[in-house]
């Protein structure tokens, strides 16, 4: 009988208590799900080892791909043809060298410096959110304001989307990451953005402009249907972790005075301090760090066969004694830049450079503008968001 998986969390500040058992126990354990046995990766070099192995695959194609091990039956061939259908363009779910393709167009995009120039605009964009929390009166509800609106607002300045849509843009972005209304709402608001980018892309392909999109179309290297699913991965990749991270890192702050005090006095260490924040929450856990052995071949010491389904346990990795001095303690002049909350190896998060100045940039501006800023439940009255693959809070009441 293998561990129960996936493991919900119950605390804020925490992954599953039972991630630091299954680490004492091996660096990989088997889990039972519905379709089969898969392993779970519970320590840093380990982690390392799969998410950089290229006797690894990550395409929910291959035989074995964790993924379809939470149903009971395996997909039918119609179910298959149609998630690839969808998945056209969503270059996370390749292996090389067709993820290369991808790779190579974007990784301009999302450098150091492509970022640098991004900054000013980010920094306009968290202002004009302050600015309306504060004309509002003194509380708001910071997941809602501030969390979920800036990195849409964002990827709508990236993507080219007119002034004018931005309003449906980010009411569909919430619909598809709410759980309130359930999962038909949700999909339904998956498909209403796929449309509005399909159209997008549409308008952009008659008229490229200087920006990401319109770069993407003169390369002449993707497709209509490719196209629409790289704009709507970034979309996905792009809102959803970031939109989470932030009000989560502020309530983490709030909770440690002193380490805030720290960075108000030191601004240079917020950089470093973001680092510690994605590496104390590792939000998105297993959800992005699914894969399927291609190969036999030693893990760690454990022999993983050709077609086992893998989870790398992103959240246990970066809570690994062997790695992280104290692990459990958060501390902002860490320097915790080896976590993997961003992946590692040749999937990589592309758009980390992004994520970190957004997160920078939000809260630091954040704590600076509402210095007397402070969260009005108390922490056990905080919806947490333990019913999907990536963490987060609901709701993040707060007043000054």
């Amino acid at each position: 009988m293998g561990e129960t998986f996936p493991v919900q969390r119950t605390c804020p500040f925490a992954p599953p208590p039972e991630y630091e058992r299954m680490r004492e126990q091996a660096p990989l354990v088997r889990a039972s799900l519905p379709g089969g046995d898969v392993w779970l990766v519970t320590r840093h070099a380990a982690a390392k080892q799969v998410l950089a192995g290229t006797g690894i695959s990550t395409n929910p194609a291959t035989p074995g791909h964790p993924n379809w091990a939470f149903r009971p039956e395996p997909p039918t061939p119609e179910e298959r043809a149609a998630a690839q259908e969808f998945a056209v363009g969503h270059f996370i779910d390749l292996d090389p060298p067709e993820h290369g393709r991808f790779r190579r167009l974007l990784i301009p995009e999302f450098t150091v410096r492509r970022v640098k120039e991004l900054r000013p605009g980010i920094q306009r964009t968290v202002d004009e959110l302050i600015d309306d929390m504060l004309a509002k009166g003194g509380e708001a509800e910071l997941v809602e304001a501030f969390g979920l609106a800036l990195p849409s607002l964002v990827i709508c300045q990236l993507l080219g989307v007119p002034v004018d849509d931005r309003e449906f843009f980010q009411a569909r972005t919430r619909e598809m990451l709410s759980s309130a209304d359930g999962p038909t709402a949700s999909h339904a608001a998956i498909m209403a953005l796929r449309d509005y980018l399909d159209t997008l892309v549409a308008k952009a392909a008659r008229q490229p402009k200087d920006d990401l999109l319109g770069r993407l179309i003169e390369s002449g290297q993707l497709t209509h249907a490719e196209l629409v699913g790289v704009t709507f991965l970034l979309l996905v990749a792009g809102h959803e972790t970031t939109a989470n991270m932030i009000p989560l890192s502020a309530l983490t702050l709030l909770r440690h005075p002193a380490q805030l005090a720290t960075l108000r006095e030191n601004p240079d260490k917020w950089p470093m301090a973001v680092d510690e924040l994605l590496r104390y929450h590792s939000i998105v856990d297993w959800v992005a760090f699914d894969r399927v052995a291609v190969e036999d071949q030693e893990i760690d010491g454990q022999l993983v066969r050709k077609g086992e389904g893998i989870f790398v346990l992103g959240a246990s990795a970066n809570r690994d004694e062997r790695a992280f001095e104290q692990p459990d303690e958060f501390d902002v002049e860490r320097g915790a830049r080896h976590h993997v909350a961003f992946g590692y190896g040749v999937h990589q998060c592309l758009g980390q450079n992004l994520a970190r100045a957004e997160m920078e940039i939000a809260l630091r501006t954040l704590f600076e503008r509402i210095p007397g800023l402070r969260v009005t439940v108390p922490d056990e009255e905080l919806p947490i968001k333990s019913d999907g693959p990536i963490f987060g809070l609901k709701a993040m009441p707060v007043a000054w």
